[in-house]
């Protein structure tokens, strides 16, 4: 048995809520992606998809301990980009401002333990980015508005916890359960 999991950190309600009132007016453009719920907004450090069910103990302790030994860090979500080109735009994300180095590092130091434990992490360069949505393919897509955020600056919080998640897919909607919540520092 596997479980589909990944790690995160959540920023605050006020984080979230302010975004959303500013994402607000882009909601009902027309081009706009689909959506995703600002209660499930969250920054991925890593992605490990399907986790043998006997690595999961072994994650939950190395993952634990390398976040206490994280340096304490303040974000704010600031600006926004799409990954895919303007006419073929595939996710619309917010991005990162305050200490993104030591999440960086915070982030390759989890890929680490799980390649240490046999798990398999993508090879490409972390990019800390929230994703507020996806466009769905051969739908029409406005690739120019994250420019309409690109000067969104939202309110700075302390990092306080890095989440391990699993992801329960089925129907509609994707549950995520907090299997492990790591206090940094």
């Amino acid at each position: 048995m596997t479980r589909r999991l990944f790690v995160a950190v959540d920023p605050p309600p006020s984080a979230r809520e302010h975004l959303r009132r500013s994402v607000a007016p882009l909601r009902d453009a027309p081009g706009a992606p689909r959506w995703a719920a600002p209660e499930r907004w969250h920054l991925t450090l890593l992605f490990l998809g399907a986790v043998p069910e006997d690595r999961v103990g072994p994650l939950t302790a190395a993952g634990g301990a390398v976040v206490a030994g994280a340096s304490a860090m303040e974000l704010r979500l600031a600006g926004a980009g799409r990954f895919g080109s303007v006419r073929r735009p595939q996710v619309f994300w917010a991005g990162l401002d305050g200490d993104v180095p030591a999440l960086v590092e915070l982030a390759a130091r989890l890929a680490a333990v799980a390649r240490e434990l046999g798990l398999p992490v993508e090879d490409r360069p972390f990019r800390p980015h929230l994703t507020l949505g996806r466009w769905p393919p051969r739908r029409p897509a406005d690739g120019t508005l994250p420019e309409r955020l690109a000067g969104y600056a939202g309110p700075a919080w302390p990092v306080t916890e890095v989440r391990l998640v699993e992801s329960h897919l089925g129907g509609k909607a994707t549950r995520h359960e907090v299997l492990a919540a790591f206090p940094i520092g």
